[in-house]
Order: C-alpha cells, then sequence, then structure tokens
C-alpha cells in the first residue's frame, strides 16, 4: 500500500461491544477488565426512570449503554389480531423511552419461527458447537405459525415496520433487526424472510427508508444462509455497511454454511475474520463488534449471581476482536 492509499484510509471507530450483560459493579469489572466500554444492556423493565438508572451505573464504572434488546410479542409476528396492534403501540412507547432516556438504538428479532438448531456436536479442547444439520433436522413437523409463506412473512414485517420506523425516527433511535437464524429457504412450513440472504436483507430494509431503520448484523446467521460463506460475506457486509444501515454487529464465525454448519471459535472457521474486520473498517462502520453464541464446555461458568457471557469463552472473543481492530487499523 502506497502511501497516498495510507492517507486515505481511516483508522476505524468500531469497538467491541457486549450485549446481554447487566450493569452490576461486578459485571461492569469483568467487562473493563476484558477491554469492553460499551454495551447492549439486560435491563428489568424498559421505563425511563430504569433506562437511565443502568445508564448512570454504567457510566460510574466507565461503561456506555448504548443500547438494549427487547422482544418483538408473537402477536405480531403471528399477525394475530386485534392484539398486535396493541403490542405494536407498546413498542412504540418503548421506542419513545429510549429515545428519552439517550439510547443510540433498539436491537430486536423480527422472527416468525424462533431460532432453529439439532444437537450440538463436539468440537476443540472438548468444547460444544451449536449445530444445525438440516438431515437430521424434522423439518415437517408444524409450529404455532402454521404454514407462512415468504410474502406473508414480509406482508408481516412491513405492517411493523410501517408503523414503528416513524416513531424510531422522531425519537432519533435505531431500530436494529437480526436476522432469522438459519437463514434456510422454508423450515417446518414458514418461509425465512432472510432467505436468500441479500436478495432478503436488500428487500427488508427497503420496506421503510429511514436512516433509522437497519439491522443487527449477525456475521454468523447471515453465513450460514450461504454456500459459500468464506466468498460471498464481505461483499454483503461491504453493501448494506456502505448505506449504514449496520447499526450493531454480532462477529461470529462458522464451520460449513447453508443447510449444515457448526458454531466454532472466530479463530477456526470459513470466515476470514481478518478479512471481514477491514470491511467494516473500510466502510467506516462506527460502533459495536461483540461476541454471539460462544462454545461451551462444563468448566467454562459464569460467577454465581452475574449473567451467563461472563466466562472465560467470552472474554477469549473480546481479546479476539479487540485484536482484529488494533490489526486492521495498524493499516490506516
Amino acid at each position: 500500500m502506497n502511501q497516498a492509499e495510507r492517507q486515505q484510509r481511516k483508522k476505524a471507530k468500531m469497538h467491541v461491544g457486549a450485549q446481554g450483560i447487566g450493569t452490576s459493579k461486578k459485571e461492569l469489572q469483568f467487562l473493563l477488565r476484558y477491554g469492553v466500554t460499551h454495551i447492549d444492556a439486560a435491563v428489568e423493565n424498559t421505563e425511563v426512570e430504569t433506562l437511565l438508572r443502568h445508564k448512570e451505573e454504567a457510566a460510574k464504572e466507565g461503561v456506555s449503554l448504548e443500547m438494549i434488546h427487547i422482544g418483538i410479542p408473537r402477536s405480531i409476528t403471528l399477525a394475530q389480531e386485534p392484539q398486535r396492534d396493541y403490542d405494536i403501540d407498546a413498542i412504540c412507547r418503548i421506542i419513545e423511552n429510549a429515545g428519552e432516556a439517550g439510547l443510540r438504538g433498539l436491537n430486536y428479532n423480527f422472527c416468525i419461527l424462533p431460532h432453529q438448531r439439532t444437537e450440538r456436536t463436539l468440537g476443540r479442547g472438548g468444547s460444544m458447537y451449536s449445530t444445525f444439520d438440516i438431515s437430521k433436522f424434522d423439518n415437517e413437523t408444524l409450529t404455532e405459525a402454521g404454514r407462512v409463506s415468504r410474502e406473508e412473512a414480509f406482508e408481516r414485517a412491513s405492517y411493523f415496520l410501517e408503523r414503528v420506523i416513524p416513531v424510531a425516527a422522531a425519537n432519533r433511535v435505531q431500530m436494529a433487526a437480526h436476522l432469522n437464524d438459519p437463514p434456510a429457504r422454508i423450515l417446518r412450513g414458514v418461509e425465512r424472510w432472510n432467505y436468500p440472504v441479500f436478495e432478503g436483507l436488500k428487500r427488508f430494509v427497503e420496506i421503510a427508508e429511514s436512516p433509522y431503520h437497519g439491522f443487527n448484523f449477525c456475521c454468523g446467521t447471515a453465513a450460514e444462509g450461504l454456500k459459500e460463506p468464506g466468498k460471498e460475506l464481505y461483499d454483503i457486509v461491504r453493501y448494506f455497511g456502505e448505506r449504514k444501515k449496520i447499526f450493531n454487529v454480532h462477529f461470529r464465525n462458522i464451520r460449513g454454511g447453508l443447510h449444515k454448519f457448526q458454531e466454532v471459535w472466530p479463530d477456526e472457521g470459513d470466515v476470514d475474520m481478518y478479512q471481514l474486520a477491514k470491511v467494516f473498517r473500510d466502510v467506516e462502520y462506527p460502533y459495536m463488534l461483540m461476541p454471539d453464541h460462544a462454545p461451551s464446555h462444563p468448566d467454562d461458568k459464569s460467577p454465581p449471581g452475574v449473567s451467563g457471557r461472563i466466562s472465560p469463552a467470552w472474554s477469549f472473543q473480546f481479546g479476539y476482536i479487540i485484536a482484529l481492530i488494533q490489526a486492521v487499523n495498524s493499516e490506516a
């Protein structure tokens, strides 16, 4: 790389983050020991006073509470009237509370069919990997959702987004949608809105034109829907990153791809996470890269009374992400 190219390249503003963790002193100091100063926090309710208290507790320890995760009621994803409209109104109140409390955004899942996996498989050092193998998956038994076409899935998503995104924009709160996991074409009668991956994400994000409508982009989930994730994922991230549609990142790796994969340690999967970090740097992504779905081991336990994300598995991934950010910035 010549001097002109180096001068044009900016250092990454992205930083390591943590999710699903509380704001107790023990939890926050654990994060700080491993270089984590930004979080998507676990909170007991979404009232303004509660959100402000958690923000203040985090700030006292030098941690920035940027986002929280909210659940989307099944009445919304299953289009159950009249409860759907009542629950959408409740989501709008949460958005307003988040804006008043000064949160940057809300992470959420719009899933007609929840997360699906088959039996765990053995990984390095005796760790266990979350696994999906469609040849071992019961793909005949329907769930409470019944049969849902891709068009119906998009109709339900549109009904929701057309009502909540204007509220999000008015309150300057980013709404970050997680991908349905895994993004196979059809599982138990439900066609996934995010399969094919690129086309599905593009259509979803175009439902409501707003800088406050985008993704909690799970690199692992996107990879799960690709035939060759080690080749295909980078351009997908680049497309949505250049358009500023990525508000949070689950930075995890897999081995395998469409219909058969394992969620492995970040350094042993099919995606080159260093190359992926360079894409996030080059599109000037400015927010959190956070671990997600760490492999498990019986000895890898959290201390009593704190989040399950305080463990050696998460510590390893925090350090891995920090090192990658330092590496890609050394080229800038």
